[in-house]
């Protein structure tokens, strides 16, 4: 197997999900070269690859995000009036919502998400400022002392090529650049003893974390049969019933994430929603599954030109909770990926065949995996949904103490002077591989605090995703698609500026005038590092 050697950037970025398309924009603003690897062929992450419509907070269209999160906003609304045959109102709405789905206020197809990123990073391709790898994932490192010398990277057909800049940020989706440089990290569950938080266990739990799931898209043809091959570990997942669980998982009814009843959902295919504002802190929404991750919507569109909505599937029942991803060799790893594919198409036969509907009959046949949505042949997502990542030991941890409101009440969150963006959500954590059923705490609008993303040793990598120094728990509300922008915009711009200004991150840090200027470079590049005074959310 053939190596060879590039080293033709000042940043390299490993992972392109959205913290490292991010970091990448951040540091190419500011005149850097960049080298970015990505798995798949799409850019976006969870937005695109892993097929997630943002979960975001109710201020989002006025406030709490950096600019450039609210221009890759605005450009997928562009895409939509370009493009599609939009009614008048619809064209004419300033907060266009092309799925009107319940989970966002901005629910959109993947692919179109995936053709917008593509276009933020093209003038950079053309200009030879920025380089993908598509297809590469890392496979080992160098490291000199405190600092990493280069990244190993296998491509598609099996070559590995090294890769070496004087910054190196891992935005992978499960932080694996950490075990690979030995980057001090931990995975799962902390302890109550370590942590403080009162949601922890009282032991530490490395091994349990959150659910991956392998989202996928339907719409629904009246009158026409689209029902898939039984999966062949159908019968297993039709009996399965994950702990703490009413009733087993294919089926309409999960535990409500807040009060942990049985609550049964609806699903009507293409039933009218009525007006649709989407504010996950009255609502989560996933009252109506139809409705709930809607990413086109028939009533958007002039009349008769679409047959159907199109959904995304990614509910509770989906969830993935046999074992993690992290810390398990590769046969036990592609057991799991291969477990929750099929699991993903055991709900959707169990749809098709088996799902209660309203008029007393069972099963929607008429519904169609729509893999051109997501860019695949097989109807899945191109990656699973990933929640949790390895996580760094940071210079400041975020404890569920600092921004939980049950804890902070009025005070709001802990005020971090050393801020580099905002961020708002629940603590949502789903339930996890270790048997746990959901945490879900409410929490104050919170800073990002430049610590988290410092690791407490190594000098010149940065996590640049969900592999900051939050917690199990405290990642439950760090891991969502603007806060993942804002770090990984915060870490580009961080190794942007060191190398001007021939500093060290710590040096940024620890130096209340290096840090002032650090923070006023943010600001002027549109990013906000506290929060306006909110009460009664």
């Amino acid at each position: 197997m053939s190596t060879t050697t590039a080293q033709a950037a000042d940043i390299l970025i490993v992972g392109g999900g959205l913290g490292g398309v991010a970091a990448a924009l951040a540091a190419l603003r500011r005149g850097r070269t960049v080298l970015l690897t990505e798995e798949t062929d799409w850019l976006g992450g969870q937005l695109t690859t892993q097929g997630v419509p943002p979960d975001e907070h109710a201020w989002i269209e006025q406030f709490g995000a950096t600019r450039s999160y609210r221009e890759l906003r605005e450009a997928i609304r562009d895409h939509y009036r370009a493009y599609y045959p939009l009614t008048d109102a619809a064209r004419r709405r300033r907060d266009l919502n092309p799925g009107e789905g319940r989970v966002s206020r901005l629910c959109h197809e993947p692919r179109v998400a995936a053709a917008v990123v593509h276009a933020l990073v093209a003038p950079w391709i053309a200009a030879g400022r920025l380089r993908v790898l598509y297809g590469h994932r890392p496979v080992a490192a160098e490291t000199d002392g405190d600092r990493v010398r280069a990244v190993e990277v296998e491509g598609p057909g099996g070559e590995r090529t090294t890769l070496a800049a004087p910054f190196v940020l891992d935005a992978t989706e499960l932080g694996d650049l950490l075990p690979l440089t030995g980057a001090e990290h931990v995975t799962g569950f902390e302890s109550r003893h370590d942590t403080g938080e009162p949601s922890a266990p009282d032991e530490a739990q490395p091994d349990n974390m959150q659910a991956f799931s392998w989202v996928f898209a339907v719409d629904h043809t009246e009158g026409e049969d689209h029902t898939i091959d039984r999966p062949a570990g159908y019968a297993d997942w039709a009996r399965y019933q994950p702990p703490l669980w009413p009733n087993p998982l294919l089926s309409l009814s999960a535990p409500d994430p807040r009060t942990l009843q049985t609550l049964r959902r609806d699903f009507l295919p293409n039933a009218d929603s009525g007006p649709v504002v989407a504010d996950q802190s009255k609502d989560p929404g996933d009252r109506e599954l139809w409705a709930f991750r809607r990413v086109l919507s028939r009533s958007v569109l002039r009349p008769g030109f679409a047959r159907s909505d199109v959904t995304i599937v990614n509910w509770p029942m989906i969830d993935y909770l046999p074992g993690p991803l992290i810390g398990v060799d590769d046969p036990e790893r592609d057991r799991h990926l291969a477990g929750a594919r099929e699991l993903s198409l055991s709900m959707l036969y169990w749809l098709q065949t088996e799902a209660p509907r309203p008029d007393g009959g069972t099963g929607w046949p008429g519904l169609r995996l729509r893999g051109d949505v997501l860019g695949t042949a097989d109807g899945l997502a191109k990656a699973p949904y990933i929640r949790e990542s390895r996580r760094i030991v940071a210079r400041r941890r975020v404890v569920e103490q600092d921004l939980s409101l049950a804890v902070r009440g009025a005070a709001g969150a802990v005020e971090y002077p050393d801020s580099v963006g905002v961020g708002m959500y629940r603590i949502d954590l789903h339930p996890s591989t270790g048997g746990d059923t959901y945490i879900d705490v409410a929490s104050c609008p919170f800073r990002i605090p430049l610590g988290a993303l410092l690791p407490v040793r190594l000098r010149n990598l940065l996590p640049a995703g969900k592999n900051i120094g939050t917690t199990h728990i405290t990642n439950g509300c760090y891991r969502l698609h603007p806060v993942e922008w804002n770090v990984g915009e915060a870490a580009g711009a961080l190794a942007a500026h060191c190398l001007e200004h021939g500093l060290e991150p710590g040096q940024v840090h620890e130096t209340p005038a290096l840090l002032a200027d650090f923070q006023a470079e943010l600001v002027k590049d549109g990013v906000e590092l506290d929060w306006p005074r909110i009460e009664g959310y």
